[in-house]
């Protein structure tokens, strides 16, 4: 075993006062993109770190991508495939580039 799998990794305990409306508009934003103020404030530092530079935008999906987003959830949690076979895929995605 390597000395590196024998180190933990320390996490630290980060608060930070915000105003009480602030705090609830941003969670239910983040909850609408699948994240919660803990998620968000791990994400920034960790680009922030890694980038040297305040990370781009995040937004809320429009209609259309949460449509998408939760088609997949469905299909993924019935572990069913959309499409019958590579080529029904295929056939969906030129009529799709047709349109």
């Amino acid at each position: 075993m390597e000395m590196e799998d024998l180190i933990m990794a320390h996490s630290s305990m980060l608060h930070v006062r915000v105003d009480d409306e602030i705090k609830a508009q941003a969670s239910e934003a983040l909850a609408a993109m699948g994240l919660s103020v803990s998620d968000a404030v791990r994400i920034l530092l960790k680009r922030v770190v890694n980038d040297q530079a305040f990370p781009l935008e995040l937004k809320v999906p429009n209609a259309q991508t949460r449509a998408a987003m939760e088609e997949a959830r469905v299909t993924m949690k019935a572990r069913a495939a959309r499409f019958a076979s590579a080529d029904a895929l295929i056939d969906d995605l030129e009529k799709a580039r047709q349109q």
